[in-house]
């Protein structure tokens, strides 16, 4: 059976992040191009091709989890940050819920503002009581070991830069995904045609060479 050099799998189309498109085989007799070439080449590439998929799947995949913890934490550090510059404005930022802070606002009055007592976390489950003293000033973890002190303006305009970033970043990696896991079963259902192809050719080739000999036995 004739070899022949296996097509280029993926496509010139590509998503908006470079991700290439797989293009669906329609008519395999026209892909493959012989009828008698052999296409253990061509589902080795294909194969390739759904490895290369799988991989950047896992890696989104793990990309997606790991803005999905991030963005919360980052909401949060902006909420409380926000709250520090509303008090010290005098605003008032609390929910209904929180009984404890609106009392703390209002007792503020025009006097000196009082050490907002809190707790921050040490560790998954252990926690400390501390009193923050009025201040303009944050320090924020801009990596793992890297801390920045700002003033509480620029901090919000950091965090929301980084909130947006990070949002923005999460939907791509969603929408990558889903780009991703349609060329998936676009790359399974190729394989699954060619092999089928190959399987019923083999079987009609198998056939007539039973048949020829049947006929060459009755002559």
């Amino acid at each position: 059976m004739a070899t022949t050099k296996p097509k280029t799998v993926f496509s010139d189309e590509k998503n908006p992040r470079g991700i290439p498109k797989a293009p669906f085989i329609a008519d395999v007799d026209e892909y493959i191009g012989n009828p008698d070439a052999g296409v253990e080449s061509t589902l080795k590439s294909f194969q390739d091709a759904l490895a290369k998929y799988r991989y950047m799947d896992s890696s989104l995949t793990q990309r997606r989890a790991s803005l999905e913890e991030k963005i919360p934490d980052i909401r949060k550090t902006l909420d409380m940050v926000e709250y520090l510059q509303e008090r010290r404005e005098g605003k008032s930022k609390a929910q209904d819920n929180e009984d404890d802070l609106e009392e703390d606002l209002e007792e503020e009055g025009d006097g000196p503002a009082k050490p907002l007592t809190t707790t921050f976390e040490l560790n998954d489950t252990l926690y400390a009581e501390a009193e923050l003293e009025d201040t303009d000033t944050v320090y924020l973890w801009l990596g793992a070991n890297v801390m920045l002190s700002y003033k509480l303006p620029a901090a919000i305009a950091l965090l929301k830069a980084k909130l947006d970033t990070a949002q923005t970043s999460l939907n791509n990696t969603i929408e990558d995904l889903e780009f991703l896991r349609e060329q998936l079963t676009i790359m399974e259902v190729n394989t699954a045609r060619v092999y089928n192809w190959d399987v019923k050719r083999r079987r009609e080739k198998r056939e007539k060479e039973q048949k020829g000999a049947t006929t060459a036995v009755a002559k």
